[in-house]
């Protein structure tokens, strides 16, 4: 049961000192979900498996043809080591030594975050979280409203994988 309990993708209030807090006022929407991993996991090992698992590189796929925004897993990889500053369709807005916020370079109102924590018996806290500022004017959408079902699932199904990815790379 515990091994369940640790596997599973939870939705929760953003931890103390994370730096999508700054995105959490009035009017704004943020969001946390968290994953424990049965390992230590470094920030920068998070971030290359968040954005080279199956799921995100169809994300990527789609964005490569929508809106000619390619990526690779060696870019990726660059973003993960801290030496690439945007990643197909978002630019790296804040970073720190285990979290990073990546802002859209479309519309500019929405940013993804991710953070690492160590936990007791050397597993980690796997965070992912995402920010969504007003539009002009005020209010959120109503593209927005009709969305955030989908937007609470994928959110679930990124961070789920990334979980199994470096359950897989730490456990063989």
């Amino acid at each position: 049961m515990a091994r369940l309990r640790a596997m599973t993708v939870r939705s929760q209030p953003l931890p103390e000192g994370a730096l999508l807090g700054a995105h959490a006022r009035d009017g704004h929407y943020t969001d946390c979900f968290a994953a424990d991993v049965a390992a230590a996991v470094s920030h920068a090992q998070y971030v290359e498996a968040f954005y080279t698992t199956w799921v995100f590189k169809l994300e990527r796929w789609i964005l490569r043809w929508a809106v000619a925004k390619p990526s690779t897993d060696a870019q990726a990889r660059q973003l993960a080591a801290g030496t690439l500053r945007s990643f197909s369709a978002w630019a790296v807005e804040a970073r720190a030594d285990n979290q990073l916020i990546m802002r859209d370079q479309f519309t500019r109102r929405t940013c993804s975050w991710l953070m690492v924590a160590p936990l007791p018996g050397g597993r980690t806290r796997l965070y992912f979280g995402s920010g969504v500022s007003p539009q002009r004017g005020g209010g959120l959408g109503l593209n927005f409203g009709l969305l955030l079902g989908f937007h609470t699932l994928y959110s679930r199904i990124l961070l789920g994988a990334a979980r199994r990815r470096l359950e897989v790379l730490a456990h063989g």
